[in-house]
């Protein structure tokens, strides 16, 4: 198979022509229609400028156009740098200053703030798709070692940092995950997740590509198109967030699950619980498997043989993973906890403009540091425990502390914040702030800053004020004391 990522797809467009590749629910579109499209926009991105190895940066809602722009943009040898649709004016800045791409493509609402940030031929996907010329591009080669895209993972600064995947860390990984999770042609997979994010976009769509299967390409997760798509589907990929609620619509019963074959669940952390009671309802058990935005898919859960719940099963053919002491690099005996480093073709260039950084998350014989803690049984499953660095897993996105203390911190009415990961029902932790308050503090105010300069889902879902921040004998805030003590704080939510 081709080392290069276009070379995989124009296997897949000249295998499976006139498959459907994209089912909507009202349009159906085939490898072929696919192709062809995306030949026709690159050659409109060739022409307004964009060159190999230069950024498209890429902030809209998910769309087949938007799928067709990924692929437009690989077959032109650019580097696909997607960011979530939550980011503010704040945050796009940062990374418009740091990825300095060549052409922006947004949604119409946010073409003003796009051209005030100094982001350079800003387009929507309208004016990009409108009167596509004929003429078709032909693919521009690309080594397996060059970027084929960049995609931003928080940093515990506070500033994000650009993961650098190539060409030959998405084949490789596409390649292993279609095999050992079984993937055909025949599959439907329903596609609920969002398309600038590694799990919708490397893992699921590479499935789906590299195989010749179709997707059932939805907006968002919601329980009554997933539980009606079922009915012709085999394959779900979620988050945890999506398997608490189908479980908690009584619509969706052991019946409605019996055509599937396969339902996988990752970005964040699967509770036994809802482990156990998905296989009670459905006699499904969920496949966990466990990766980054850096590394791709690093471990799974077996197709055939013991889903264990809890565990996000052994390495991936090709990949090695150990458990190492985080300060030395020693590597520690089965059994014994420490922090999960990994090698393997699928692990990132290295981080954009960040040598330093790089070179600071490598050990000196390649493996690559996680920042995860683990443990690695006899049988060879790798469990999670934590993390080394206070990452929090919020809906299956990631939420680095730093970054919201930083600006809590900044403020005149509070004196210190921690901010802290608990668990919640439905997204599996929320993030909250601790915050020892100053004069005129007021929570609402507070929470209105926190929405002007942050996404979203890295918001707190709780601002406390407390008289003082519990701190150990060398003055550092006790962050575990404090996840101890509002643990049940979301107990009584609904999903």
């Amino acid at each position: 198979m081709p080392a290069d990522l276009y070379g995989r797809f124009a296997s897949s467009f000249s295998r499976f022509a006139d498959r459907p590749l994209i089912d909507t629910g009202e349009c159906t579109y085939t490898y072929d229609e696919i192709e062809h499209t995306a030949a026709r926009l690159a050659a409109r991105l060739i022409a307004i400028g964009l060159a190999p190895g230069e950024r498209l940066l890429v902030q809209t809602a998910k769309s087949v156009e938007a799928l067709i722009l990924y692929i437009a943009c690989v077959r032109a040898g650019a580097i696909y740098l997607p960011l979530n649709v939550d980011y503010t004016e704040a945050e796009l800045a940062y990374f418009v200053g740091d990825a300095e791409p060549v052409l922006a493509i947004c949604d119409p609402e946010r073409v003003v703030l796009f051209e005030r940030i100094g982001a350079p031929a800003v387009r929507t996907l309208a004016q990009l798709f409108a009167d596509l010329p004929e003429i078709t591009a032909v693919s521009v080669p690309r080594a397996a070692d060059d970027i084929a895209a960049i995609l931003y993972t928080s940093g515990t600064t506070g500033k994000p940092k650009g993961a650098m995947l190539t060409n030959a860390n998405l084949v490789s990984n596409g390649e292993t995950l279609i095999d050992i999770w079984r993937f055909t042609p025949e599959d439907r997979l329903i596609h609920m997740l969002p398309i600038f994010h590694v799990h919708g976009l490397f893992v699921a769509m590479h499935c789906v590509l590299f195989s010749g299967a179709c997707a059932i390409f939805l907006p968002k997760f919601a329980s009554d198109p997933a539980i009606r798509h079922m009915e012709n589907a085999s394959v779900m990929m979620g988050v945890p967030t999506f398997y608490t609620r189908l479980l908690a619509d009584a619509a969706f019963t052991r019946e409605v699950a019996a055509p599937m074959r396969l339902f996988v669940s990752g970005s964040a952390p699967l509770s036994a619980d809802i482990h156990r009671a998905f296989e009670d309802r459905t006699g499904h058990r969920v496949l966990e498997r466990y990766g980054m935005t850096e590394t791709g898919m690093l471990a799974s859960n077996p197709y055939e043989g013991e889903r264990r719940a809890g565990f996000v099963g052994p390495p991936l053919p090709g990949v090695e993973l150990r458990i190492a002491e985080f300060e030395t690099g020693e590597v520690l005996p089965q059994g014994e906890v420490g922090i999960v480093e990994a090698r393997g073709p699928n692990i990132f260039k290295g981080y954009w403009r960040n040598p330093e950084k790089t070179a600071s998350e490598f050990r000196a014989d390649g493996f690559f540091i996680t920042g995860d803690m683990g443990v690695i049984d006899e049988r060879g499953y790798l469990q999670l425990v934590g993390r080394e660095k206070d990452l929090i897993i919020t809906g299956g996105l990631n939420v680095y502390p730093a970054e919201v203390e930083a600006l809590l911190d900044d403020r005149a009415d509070i004196a210190e914040a921690a901010v802290i990961g608990v668990p919640h029902p439905d997204f599996g932790e929320a993030v909250v702030a601790v915050v020892q308050a100053g004069e005129g503090f007021d929570e609402a105010v507070v929470a209105s800053a926190l929405r002007h300069d942050l996404a979203g889902f890295k918001c707190p879902k709780a601002i406390i004020a407390v008289p003082e921040l519990p701190r150990n004998t060398m003055g550092k805030i006790q962050k575990k004391l404090l996840r101890e003590r509002y643990a049940d704080l979301f107990a009584t939510a609904g999903a």
